[in-house]
C-alpha cells in the first residue's frame, strides 16, 4: 500500500480515532484562512487610501498611525477566528464551556498552550490542527503587515 492508500483509508474507516478530527478540522482550517484573506484585504484598501489622503501633512505620525491600527485590526481577525474554533470545540463536547474553549482556543492558536487545559482524548489532534491554522494565519498576517510597511513608508510613498 501506498502512503496515500493508508492515509485514505485510515480517513474512510468508521471507527478510525482521529476521523472526526480531521472532518471538524479542515474545514474550520479553510474557513478561517478564507475569512482572515478577505479581511486583510478589506484592512489592506483601507489603509492604502488612509495613507494616500493624509499621509503628505504628517508623514511618520499617519505612518505609526495606520500600522498601528491595522496590527490593531488583524489581532482583531485573529481573536473571531479563535472564537471560531472556540464555538466548534463547545458544539462537539470537546471543552465544558466558552469560556474554557477561548482560552484553549488561544493557547492552541499561538502554540502557547495552557497547563490545566486539555481537549477531550477523543479530540487531541483538533488542537495540533489549529495549531497549524494558527502558523498559516499567523504567516499571513505577518506578510501582510511586512507589504504593508514597505508600500506605507513615507520614503516609499514619494516614489510613486
Amino acid at each position: 500500500m501506498t502512503i496515500v492508500q493508508v492515509a485514505v483509508s485510515s480517513l474512510i474507516e468508521a471507527h478510525a480515532p482521529w476521523r472526526s478530527d480531521w472532518l471538524w478540522g479542515c474545514p474550520l482550517i479553510i474557513l478561517t484562512v478564507v475569512i482572515h484573506v478577505l479581511g486583510l484585504g478589506l484592512l489592506s484598501q483601507r489603509a492604502i487610501l488612509m495613507c494616500g489622503d493624509i499621509l503628505k501633512r504628517r508623514p511618520m505620525v499617519t505612518f505609526a498611525t495606520v500600522i498601528g491600527a491595522t496590527t490593531l485590526l488583524a489581532t482583531i481577525l485573529h481573536a473571531i477566528e479563535v472564537g471560531i474554533w472556540a464555538l466548534a470545540y463547545c458544539a462537539i463536547g470537546a471543552l465544558p464551556n466558552f469560556k474554557s474553549a477561548m482560552l484553549f482556543s488561544l493557547g492552541a492558536m499561538t502554540t502557547y498552550g495552557h497547563e490545566n487545559l486539555y481537549l477531550e482524548e477523543y479530540w487531541r489532534l483538533m488542537g495540533g490542527m489549529e495549531a497549524l491554522n494558527g502558523w498559516l494565519l499567523f504567516g499571513l498576517s505577518t506578510a501582510f503587515l511586512f507589504w504593508l510597511i514597505q508600500e506605507a513608508l513615507p520614503k516609499n510613498r514619494s516614489a510613486h
